[in-house]
């Protein structure tokens, strides 16, 4: 049996051709040069930093994995990043959760639920160093709002920025109340695309509300919940704004995060080698619960095969 001759498709050399990939070049060239110029080169940058003592003023010397060997045997990295999983472990259920118990109710199409809904996400509009300003005050020992509020009552009120114990769950309010606005919204567009007939058979069936919602509701979104988790856990460990203008990392220390810690040894002890290393660490912390979460979401996510 003879073979069969191979079938060879040549590049088109034509001039129409050659305008043609031009014309495409040149319409990517502004996201590819922005991709190297503003991702690939400062990630390139900062590794090498990591690699080196690098001080604000003056050479740097090539040290190697050393930053990353003091990293490991850093109890103040350890501290800090105990801190950071305090955080993230208050403040994502705590937003998921209340997103949730908002959205039902003000996905339904009633009157003045958008009203409701701007008032919501309007913190998220909100300046994060205002918001953090304000809230700063009103956690205020004698003069703050929710002191004020406890004595009315006869309580009288902790001080609360200045309390090892109550520092970091005031900054995890104060965040919560901040962008839960955000994951309200995803959960209201996820709730009115539901289908109505399977709230009409799940009646049919005799299956009470809180049945109807977390055997028919809550798989629905799974999807969205999936990816309202994933945004807050990655945006919970790298919470910065808030503790730098509520706390300063204090009291003793109880609040102070990973990437407080990479601002401070960065431009307070000028480290940037080691803060360099910290900031890759941080990276590999995130990418490495990332894909553990998109490896788990064929789990519990309907429609993932």
């Amino acid at each position: 049996m003879a073979a069969m001759p191979r079938l060879q498709v040549a590049r088109s050399t034509s001039p129409l051709a050659r305008g043609a990939n031009l014309t495409g070049w040149l319409f990517v060239a502004p996201m590819v040069l922005g991709f190297v110029t503003l991702l690939l080169v400062p990630l390139g940058t900062a590794f090498y930093m990591s690699l080196t003592d690098w001080p604000l003023l003056g050479e740097a010397t090539f040290t190697g994995l050393d930053n990353y060997r003091t990293i490991l045997t850093d109890s103040e990295f350890w501290k800090v990043l105990g801190n950071t999983v305090y955080f993230a472990a208050g403040l994502v259920p705590l937003n998921i959760i209340l997103a949730l118990l908002l959205a039902v109710p003000l996905s339904k199409s009633l009157p003045g639920m958008g009203m409701y809904r701007t008032v919501i996400f309007i913190p998220v509009m909100t300046s994060l160093v205002v918001w953090s300003i304000v809230w700063k005050y009103m956690f205020a020992t004698d003069s703050g709002f929710i002191n004020q509020l406890l004595q009315l009552i006869g309580i009288q009120g902790p001080a609360w920025l200045y309390n090892t114990k109550l520092a970091m769950p005031a900054v995890i309010v104060t965040s919560v109340l901040k962008n839960v606005g955000l994951n309200m919204v995803l959960f209201i567009a996820a709730l009115q695309q539901v289908p109505v007939q399977l709230y009409e058979a799940a009646r049919i069936d005799g299956a009470s509300k809180t049945a109807t919602f977390f055997r028919v509701t809550v798989p629905m979104i799974t999807p969205t919940i999936f990816l309202t988790v994933m945004m807050t856990i990655i945006g919970s460990l790298k919470v910065f704004g808030q503790i730098y203008v509520m706390t300063q990392g204090g009291p003793a220390g109880s609040t102070k995060v990973l990437v407080y810690y990479i601002w401070e040894k960065a431009f307070k002890l000028f480290e940037f080698g080691y803060a360099s290393a910290l900031a890759y660490v941080l990276f590999v912390i995130i990418l490495i619960l990332t894909m553990i979460q998109w490896q788990m979401r064929k789990r519990w996510v309907i429609h993932e095969s």
